[in-house]
Formats: C-alpha cells, sequence, structure tokens
C-alpha cells in the first residue's frame, strides 16, 4: 500500500497550494465503488469540519468542457462538508484521464481502516481494468498475473485474495450486501458467484425463507453441480436444508465453574470428567427410579 499512498501524497504536494471550489461545482468520481455511509464515523467527521474545517484538501479533475470537477480523493470529507453546510471547499486539482483517475480514485480510497467486501471487489477490478487499458498489461497470462500481483503487494494482500475479491463482482446485489453485513464469509461468497444470477437468487430466496446462509461446504457444492450443468431450484433448497455443524445446539459451561470439582484438569481431562459425571447421574435416576417402582 505504500507505493499507492506515496502516489497519492506526491500528487498533493506537486501543486503551490488548493484553490476554493464551491461544493456545488463537485460531482462524485463516475463509477467508484465506495460507499458514503452516514454512520458514527461519519458523525464525527462532519463535527471536526465544522469545528476545524477542512484540514487536508480534496483531489479533483476538471470535466471537459464544463466548469465542474469530479473529485478523486475526498468523497467522504466532501459529503461532510455539506452536511455541516460548508459551502466551499479546498482541493487541488489535476488534469487526468480517466485511467489515471480511476487509480488515484483506488489508491486513495484502499487504505481506510474500514473497507466493506464489495467496495474491495469493485475497486480491485476497476484498478485492473484501468492497468490493462492504460498499457500497462498485454493480453498474455502472465502479464495479466503480474498485474495482479502489484495490486495485491501494494494493498498487502495476495495475488489469490485480489482475484478472489474480484470474482466477488459477479454476485447479485443482494448477496453482496450479505456479505457487506459480514453473513457470507469470503470463500463463501466467491464460491457462490459462479452461479448464475437465477440460481442466485434462489439462494437469496432459500436464505431469506429459513433465515440462514450457505456454509461453506454447501456453496462449493452447489458450485459444482452448477458447473455441472445438475444445479436446480429443488437442488438448492435440499442443500440448503442440511443442518450445518455451527447450527447443531450445543451447551456451554464456563470453565471456571467446573474448576471447583477438577481444579487441575486440562480441556480433554474436562471433558471426561462431564461425561463421566454425566453417566453416573444417569445410572443414579435409573437406580432412584427402580426403588420407587418396588
Amino acid at each position: 500500500m505504500q507505493d499507492t499512498r506515496k502516489e497519492v501524497d506526491k500528487m498533493k504536494n506537486t501543486m503551490k497550494k488548493p484553490v476554493a471550489i464551491p461544493v456545488e461545482k463537485l460531482r462524485p468520481f463516475a463509477g467508484h465503488p465506495f460507499k458514503v455511509r452516514d454512520d458514527d464515523e461519519m458523525n464525527t467527521l462532519i463535527e471536526s469540519i465544522q469545528t476545524q474545517g477542512i484540514l487536508s484538501p480534496l483531489i479533483v479533475r476538471p470535466i471537459e468542457n464544463t466548469d465542474e470537477y469530479e473529485v478523486i480523493s475526498g468523497h467522504r470529507r466532501l459529503h461532510a462538508a455539506q452536511k455541516a453546510g460548508i459551502t466551499e471547499v479546498s482541493a487541488l486539482i489535476y488534469v487526468l484521464d480517466r485511467d489515471a483517475a480511476v487509480i488515484a480514485v483506488v489508491d486513495s480510497n484502499l487504505h481506510r481502516e474500514h473497507i466493506l467486501p464489495s467496495e474491495k471487489a469493485f475497486a480491485y477490478k476497476l484498478k485492473r481494468d484501468a492497468m490493462a487499458h492504460q498499457g500497462r498489461t498485454s493480453p498474455q497470462l502472465g502479464e495479466k498475473t503480474l498485474t495482479v500481483e502489484k495490486i495485491g503487494a501494494e494493498a498487502g494482500d495476495s495475488k489469490n485474495q485480489v482475484l478472489r475479491y474480484i470474482r466477488l463482482t459477479h454476485l447479485i446485489p443482494e448477496l453482496l450486501d450479505l456479505m457487506d453485513e459480514g453473513k457470507i464469509a469470503l470463500m463463501v461468497g466467491e464460491a457462490l458467484s459462479y452461479l448464475g444470477d437465477k440460481e442466485q437468487y434462489a439462494v437469496l430466496e432459500q436464505c431469506e425463507m429459513n433465515d440462514c446462509t450457505p456454509s461453506y461446504a454447501q456453496a462449493v457444492e452447489m458450485k459444482k453441480r452448477y458447473l455441472g450443468g445438475q444445479l436446480t431450484t429443488d437442488n438448492i433448497s435440499e442443500i440448503l436444508s442440511r443442518e450445518k455443524a455451527n447450527q447443531r445446539e450445543t451447551i456451554k459451561i464456563p470453565t471456571e465453574k467446573l474448576r471447583k470439582y477438577a481444579p487441575n484438569a486440562d480441556a480433554k481431562q474436562l471433558e471426561d470428567f462431564i461425561l463421566k459425571a454425566c453417566e453416573y447421574y444417569r445410572k443414579f435416576l435409573i437406580r432412584q427410579r427402580n426403588r420407587d417402582e418396588r
């Protein structure tokens, strides 16, 4: 991530000073994947801007044949400024083509502390496509692999992790939302992304009807069946209706409650102790019942 941050910092340092631009002249970057959310972090940012102003200028580029600008870096700051009632913001202006602007948008946002899976997925895809369009890659597989490795190295992810995220762009929006909510894991989402839209909506319907989400094993099975031309709506219903290991009823007993009965036992010994105690109590109940029946 350091290389990309250096590029953004370099852009900030090449202008002598920022200029004031009316907020009505600023437009979000077309097609950027990063969501601007009205959450606690945004409220904190609004309060900061109200008291201290915008400490770091936005980075923008001119929109051709207009007097308006497209935001490269600073979408959250712009939104907070608008919420705070500020009418002008300071910005650094750079003339960039679409591909260079895409890369700058991605690089300036991937460093954020909280980034959603859907944001990272489309950001990686945008950057890969922009780099390819710029001529940084050729159609050859080896060159494409090097590009993905470079993107991953700059963002702190492996090549395979970058490819997994890019694969998520094939998910329907509703399943992507479940990923953003933390209800579907990355590997599960990747497997589901190989299903067609019709099958993905069938999965979504089952999730909503049964208040469940697929396990990794279930997702992989559906992927294999789909790629083999054997996945039907009935298959999906049957697969998702199976009991998952994490759905089986369990009983949890705090360790400190057991220590007074077996203070020096390790975890395995505690488990054996509980099972033997249960067996002893079961036999006690049988003897008591037999006495009562006499």
